[in-house]
């Protein structure tokens, strides 16, 4: 019997930032027992939870079901113990799988040599068993492995969503730089937009955050086009119970009512790459979208603004980028009265150029950027 079938305890990978964000969330999904932990959350799920959480979390971006655990201090200590699981339990010669490593703290301190001892385990497994050996895939294997070392203790788990979670499937195009659908699903959380007022978004970009309030709102799950799940290859998989979660969970997909979400763009070709994306998912094309500088839009009396700036090098030299934040803050201050704000700055430098006091700041890390979330009440 493995780790997590004794205990029924899960790590969800999340970034640190959102953990709390993602501790409230899974409990929502009916996790139990759960604790914080660098890097994500530990919970306790029955089946039925696993399979929820992994087809609806929208902060989680993998879930681990342990294996084994064990104490490490040398790779040959790493291959005896992995060839001792019994891998046809999760592997067969016809499925390719991949490992991702992460070493810190430990005698083995070199994450790539970790994941090939990893490999040779299981390979030399299944050659003394069969002759035979399954294929290792990089890019889209059927099975991945995950191995944690970490104070010289090592974790071998499986991960049960089959790929991050972060990769939706709406997204066909992007812009450069886009926000990362679990952040723009944090930034949807904190804002605690319900739908009871309208939502814009200025600056959409390639669409992400509109895609993740349609989501949300209208309570599409967040894997609805993943083909396959990791706990798929587990050997006490249950496939009856995954189809009625999965039923159960898209009867509860509801429809948008016009104009509830809206957002602009400055660059015609940035509004067709939203288009394209939004009208992927289910009643995106209810979302109203036009080519428009957000300076010369009407803005949004009495409602919620959502949106991440262009900042860096994208937007030119400094007294450019200076006077760009100064219109965007004399915008929301003009035209979005009675509204609630909610930026993303990508450097926080630019908060104070905004002319506006904020009514909270929010630690926000994406694409190694040291970002902030900022809430502004405008009257």
């Amino acid at each position: 019997m493995y780790e997590y079938q004794k205990d029924k305890i899960y790590f969800a990978q999340v970034a640190n930032d959102i953990r709390e964000l993602a501790a409230e969330e899974l409990s929502e999904l009916g996790a139990r027992e759960i604790r914080s932990e660098y890097g994500g959350v530990y919970f306790n799920a029955e089946k039925e939870a696993l399979y929820r959480t992994n087809y609806s979390t929208r902060l989680a971006s993998r879930i681990l079901a342990p294996l084994m655990s064990f104490h490490c201090r040398t790779t040959d200590e790493l291959y005896k113990k992995a060839k001792k699981i019994k891998w046809t339990d999760f592997i067969s010669l016809k499925k390719t799988f991949a490992i991702f490593a992460n070493v810190s703290n430990s005698m083995i301190n070199n994450s790539h040599y970790a994941s090939l001892c990893l490999k040779d385990a299981i390979v030399d497994s299944f050659r003394e068993m069969s002759g035979e050996r399954p294929d290792v895939d990089s890019g889209d294997p059927d099975i991945w492995l995950n191995l944690y070392i970490r104070k010289d203790h090592a974790i071998i788990s499986l991960d049960t969503s089959g790929g991050s979670l972060h990769r939706r499937g709406y997204r066909k195009d992007s812009v450069s730089a886009p926000m990362q659908e679990t952040v723009a699903a944090a930034v949807i959380k904190y804002s605690q937009w319900d739908g009871s007022v309208p939502l814009y978004d200025p600056m959409c970009g390639s669409g992400t955050l509109l895609c993740e309030a349609l989501m949300h709102y209208c309570k599409i799950p967040s894997g609805i086009f993943r083909e396959r799940f990791g706990f798929e290859f587990l050997p006490d998989y249950d496939k009856p119970l995954w189809t009625k979660v999965k039923k159960e969970l898209d009867r509860q997909i509801r429809q948008l009512p016009d104009r509830l979400i809206t957002g602009s763009d400055i660059s015609p070709e940035t509004v067709n790459i939203a288009r394209t994306n939004i009208t992927h998912l289910p009643h995106g094309g209810k979302i109203k979208l036009d080519a428009l500088d957000f300076k010369e839009s009407e803005g949004l009396h009495n409602g919620v603004i959502i949106t991440n700036p262009p900042y860096g090098v994208r937007m030119g030299d400094r007294q450019t980028l200076d006077l760009f934040y100064e219109s965007l803050g004399d915008f929301l201050k003009q035209k979005c009265k009675g509204s609630s704000a909610y930026i993303y700055f990508g450097e926080r430098e630019f908060i104070k150029k905004i002319g506006l006091k904020a009514t909270w700041k929010k630690p926000l890390k994406t694409g190694g950027l040291d970002g902030r979330l900022v809430r502004y009440d405008l009257f």
